[in-house]
Order: C-alpha cells, then structure tokens, then sequence
C-alpha cells in the first residue's frame, strides 16, 4: 500500500512559479510510475504531467507544456512539480497519483488529499 501527501500549494500572482511535492510512504513507492492531476470546481479532474519510476520519461498535457515540469527523487520517495508562468486557468486542487503511466485518472491505484493553487491577477 502507498500513501501519497501533497504540499506547497498556495496563492500566487499571474506569471508567477510554484512548486508541488507528493511525499510517498510504503515499501514499494519508487516503484510506481506517477502522475499530477488537477480538478477545478465544477470541472472532471484532468491529467496534468507524468513520469515514469525511473524519472527518465515525462509527458506533459499540451495546457502546461513548457511551463510545468515533472521530477523524481526516487531516495527521497518524492514527487515534484515545478510550476512556471502560472496562468489564472491553472487554479484548481492538484493531486498526485501513483500506479500507471496513463492519463486517464482511473488508471491510478493511489491518490493523494490534493494541494490548493490559486492564481491571481
């Protein structure tokens, strides 16, 4: 069983940056592919980025190309995303996932309590 806990969500000006953390807990963590997903009010939660267990493959949704970035420390069990350039159509809660390398939620054996990013102008 993983347990995954996000942190660093917050308020930030448009064109600012963020960075997310999904801390992993089980004995196998580092051996699952992970992925961010984002959900914002009344909108189905969507794939953001993903990686696979060796942090060597990415792959970004075409929103947050260029501007997001995914990484792995596999020793530390964690998960980042580096958010840049943050646009107001970025708020939403986003959440970590681990167990696929799909970008399709369901795919996802284990999800964490989601972190809040709120953008302003």
């Amino acid at each position: 069983h993983v347990q995954l806990v996000e942190s660093g969500g917050g308020l930030v000006q448009a064109g600012g940056s963020l960075r997310l953390s999904c801390a992993a807990s089980g004995r196998t963590s580092s051996s699952y592919a992970m992925g961010w997903f984002r959900q914002a009010p009344g909108k189905e939660r969507e794939f953001v980025a993903r990686i696979s267990r060796s942090g060597i493959s990415t792959y970004y949704a075409d929103s947050v190309q260029g501007r997001f970035t995914i990484s792995r420390d596999n020793a530390k069990k964690t998960v980042y995303l580096q958010m840049n350039s943050l646009k107001l159509g970025d708020k939403a809660v986003y959440y970590c996932a681990a167990g696929s390398r799909s970008r399709n939620p369901s795919d996802y054996d284990y999800w964490g309590q989601g972190t809040q990013v709120a953008v302003s102008s």
